[in-house]
């Protein structure tokens, strides 16, 4: 089984810097991997289209690299969407739309290998991430199963009120806050810093914090002040994931273009 990096860091208090890819292409995760510069890559699986074999080859680009993996699952079908991702060597979970205690629960148990010391349902399948037979159901699976980083957007009102008894659930690793989704939730959409949405960011980090769970905070814009990361430095912030490359090429041909369209036309 492949060291999980991801894991490693948060293990020893390190911090870490992943980024995130709305594209599946294999090339896209080498272009990250040469950065050298990410200690994980993230696949934005929730929001662009995608079938196994593109799972196994992004799981397989990143094994190149000094990094490890993650993926955003969408909310329906999380189950077989996480487990087939760890199966093509995608390590680590990154859940949506949680609501309740027992959306978290469930979401440990989905990664977790069926044992009844882990008291998951993540069964011996012959998939990739064991060589396909060779590791499967083994002490190594069960091992690397119980490394999966478990990571949940908190990005409801509901989780946001149920939020100390979702983070008191053993086995979550790390939570984000999702501003659009929040925002959207409370009936103020799109308005990602209105004082309340703000307020509900603040909330979380310290009650992650304040149970031993990593927040993590994305980087919304290219544009970003470092000032801003600060603050959240000195709030105990220790990991932080940049934006999609979607994000990125849309911010800059907007500004160049604008550019370039006052300049000569």
């Amino acid at each position: 089984m492949k060291k999980n990096k991801l894991r490693k860091l948060l293990k020893e208090g390190k911090p870490t810097l992943g980024t995130r890819l709305l594209s599946v292409w294999p090339g896209m995760v080498e272009l990250v991997g040469n950065i050298g510069l990410f200690d994980y890559v993230e696949y934005l699986g929730e929001y662009s289209p995608w079938n196994l074999h593109d799972l196994e080859n992004f799981g397989r680009a990143v094994e190149l690299f000094n990094m490890s993996s993650m993926i955003k699952v969408d909310q329906n079908c999380r189950a077989f969407i996480a487990q087939r991702a760890l199966g093509s060597g995608i390590q680590n979970i990154l859940f949506t739309d949680i609501r309740t205690v027992e959306d978290a629960k469930e979401c440990v148990r989905i990664v977790r290998a069926e044992t009844p010391q882990t008291k998951g349902i993540n069964g011996a399948a012959s998939r990739r991430n064991v060589g396909y037979y060779l590791e499967a159901g083994s002490p190594e699976y069960v091992k690397a199963m119980d490394e999966a980083v478990v990571a949940l957007m908190i990005e409801k009102k509901e989780a946001v009120d149920n939020l100390e008894e979702i983070l008191s659930v053993k086995g979550i690793n790390m939570v984000q806050f999702g501003p659009g989704d929040y925002s959207l939730s409370l009936g103020y959409p799109g308005q990602r810093n209105h004082p309340k949405v703000k307020e509900a960011e603040l909330k979380i980090i310290e009650t992650a914090i304040k149970k031993g769970i990593r927040p993590r905070v994305e980087i919304g814009s290219i544009n970003y002040k470092i000032e801003d990361l600060k603050k959240y430095v000195e709030l105990g912030v220790r990991d932080f994931n940049l934006p999609s490359e979607g994000k990125i090429i849309y911010e800059w041909l907007k500004k160049h273009g604008e550019n370039i369209r006052k300049s000569l036309f």
